[in-house]
């Protein structure tokens, strides 16, 4: 019998929606509120699951947040999909940078520099945001290498698909204090032009 006619949702399904809401909130109390906005409090109240509920798989915001780790780093991964990826062949250069710097300019993207800043100072939360942002990194080069369709072995390409990386999150950075699109748009152009010259395809 379906969900639709009345059968109750199983209780692994209903555990597994509740912390689906938890870690959604998460991401968008880090975005909204920043890191020391984010309260278990918060968190439970805009996910709209009850604080025993909460407190009984988070006990605590380091508990929270270590989740939240994982979870956005699975939500970034994701994000970076080349089977995706449709580029036009002319311009195909700069749609690839545009494709790429957007992935720093992403809401998944602030909430994780909220916990990169944090990281600095709180070693449990560090250990965890470490080895899974050398996951990211690994999976994001090999995004980008695809995405620009290089031999990453030949000549500068592999240099040039890091400095594009390097690039990207440097304008990330500055788009989460101030909209500097027009500046970001014009050191993209650039970028572009740079690779169409300097790639070895």
């Amino acid at each position: 019998m379906s969900e639709s006619s009345g059968s109750p949702t199983p209780q692994g399904e209903r555990t597994r929606l509740m912390r689906q809401r938890l870690m959604e909130a998460t991401v968008d109390c880090l975005v909204e509120l920043g890191w020391t906005g984010t309260t278990t409090t918060v968190v439970s109240r805009r996910a709209g699951v009850s604080r025993g509920a909460q407190l009984h798989h988070f006990p605590t915001k380091q508990d929270l947040v270590l989740a939240a780790v994982e979870f956005l780093t699975e939500q970034r991964l994701f994000a970076m999909s080349p089977s995706e990826v449709e580029l036009p062949e002319q311009g195909r250069t700069r749609a690839a940078v545009e494709l790429i710097a957007q992935q720093y300019v992403s809401r998944i993207f602030f909430a994780a520099l909220e916990l990169w800043v944090a990281a600095r100072t709180d070693e449990a939360l560090r250990e965890a945001v470490v080895p899974l942002e050398r996951r990211f990194g690994r999976e994001a080069h090999r995004y980008v290498v695809e995405v620009l369709g290089v031999d990453e072995s030949r000549g500068r390409n592999r240099q040039l698909v890091q400095a594009t990386l390097d690039l990207a999150r440097g304008l990330g950075l500055a788009a989460s204090l101030t909209d500097d699109s027009r500046r970001r748009a014009a050191i993209l152009d650039a970028w572009a032009d740079t690779l169409d010259r300097e790639l070895e395809t």
